[in-house]
Parts: structure tokens; C-alpha cells; sequence
């Protein structure tokens, strides 16, 4: 049985983060799922540059079922959309709002977290259907100021900066009200894989978490 939309969108919320594996290939991206997942976070991002990245989806669903929330990122059309959905994706994640990917999302009742940057598009990408607002790149543009200055207009809209973010100003990003955090990079896949393997990528995702926690614990206190 899939996940409810609601469902899903309390996960990511729950938890406040979103690991985004990005490798070389399609074992790598196995790899480095596994380690993350054996931590508990219960969530993981694919993106769509991963060589047969919908390969790995069925692989996690067929592994773990739904104890874990799987999702696909880098998602810029409908087709795709479709094509990782069908595969067991449970949230669909964007750099850039499309309305027809979101269009496919929302009949599907996954959540769709597509991408924006200024003002305008984070409003637009809202006001068409997104659940969440991926804000990228966000280390760019300022990082945790940013997201404050996003919030302050726009408490209404949950952003997911993604960018930049280590867990050295995780809890700058959380207490300028980010919903959830969008990490991967390095510390997650690529060069955490040749450098140390599974363990690293499990020792990072660990690390990130905890600060994840710390910064909401300080924040709520």
C-alpha cells in the first residue's frame, strides 16, 4: 500500500530532511541509500541523473516497503514525472517549477516540491499546486539570511532550501524557519563513497540528523 499524501508530507516534516544522492552510477546510488537508510531517516531523494535512477526507487521499495519514504528529484517533465511515480517515488522533487509536473503530481497525490529562487517564483510555484517550496541555490543567495528574508513576507509558504548547507549552519537554516532541508553533495554520495564508503556516507547522514534535531530542540526551548 502507497503512502498517503499526508502522510508522506508529515514524514518530511517530522524529520526536517531530505537526503539527495547523486552518483556515478546506479550501484553507488544503492550504496549510498542503504547506508543512509540504516540510520532511521526514513527518506531519501534519487535524482534523475542517477544512471537507471528508477531502477534504485523499485529496488528501495522492494527492500524496505513502507517503512521508508522514497523520492525521485530533478524531475523537468510530465513524462518523467509519470515514469517515477509508476516506479514507487513517493514525492516529487524539482529545481524549477513546472505546472505540468506538478499537474501530475497532485492527480497522483504525491507530494511535489518543485524549485524556486526569487520572491515571484517561490509565490508562483505556491500558488500552483507545490507543497513544499524547494528554495535552490541557495547557499548562492545568502543561505540562512535568505531563508529569513523569504519568511518574513511569506510565512505561509514551507520552504526547502537546498544548497550549500552543512551541518556547521544547519541551525542557522532551521532557525530561520526552514521547513525541511534539502542535503546531498558531497557528504552524502560521490566523493563520500570513493573516500570512505557506505560508513562515511552513514556517518555524515548521522551528523546532519543530529544537528537537524539539536537546531529544533534549541529553537522549540
Amino acid at each position: 500500500m502507497a503512502w498517503s499524501k499526508q502522510r508522506a508530507l508529515s514524514r518530511i516534516s517530522e524529520v526536517g530532511l531530505i537526503p539527495i544522492l547523486r552518483t556515478a552510477s546506479t550501484e553507488d546510488a544503492w550504496r549510498a541509500a542503504e547506508a543512509v537508510l540504516s540510520t532511521g531517516i526514513g527518506i531519501v531523494e534519487i535524482t534523475t541523473g542517477v544512471p537507471n535512477a528508477l531502477v534504485v526507487i523499485e529496488r528501495i521499495v522492494a527492500r524496505y516497503g513502507e517503512t521508508v519514504l522514497p523520492g525521485v528529484g530533478t524531475v523537468l517533465d510530465a513524462d518523467s514525472c509519470r515514469a517515477a511515480i509508476a516506479a514507487g517515488a513517493e514525492f516529487i522533487v524539482a529545481p524549477n517549477f513546472d505546472p505540468a509536473v506538478v499537474a501530475v503530481a497532485r492527480r497522483a497525490e504525491k507530494p511535489c516540491i518543485p524549485g524556486a529562487l526569487t520572491p515571484t517564483e517561490v509565490i508562483n510555484a505556491w500558488r500552483g499546486g507545490a507543497d513544499l517550496v524547494k528554495v535552490f541555490p541557495c547557499g548562492a543567495v545568502g543561505g540562512p539570511a535568505y531563508i529569513r528574508s523569504l519568511r518574513g513576507p511569506l510565512p505561509q509558504i514551507p520552504l526547502v532550501p537546498t544548497g550549500g548547507i552543512s551541518p556547521a549552519n544547519i541551525a542557522a537554516f532551521i532557525d530561520a524557519g526552514a521547513a525541511a532541508l534539502g542535503i546531498g553533495g558531497d557528504l552524502l554520495a560521490g566523493r563520500a563513497l570513493a573516500e570512505g564508503g557506505p560508513a562515511l556516507v552513514r556517518s555524515n547522514a548521522v551528523a546532519l540528523w543530529d544537528a537537524v534535531r539539536a537546531a529544533r530542540s534549541a529553537r522549540e526551548s
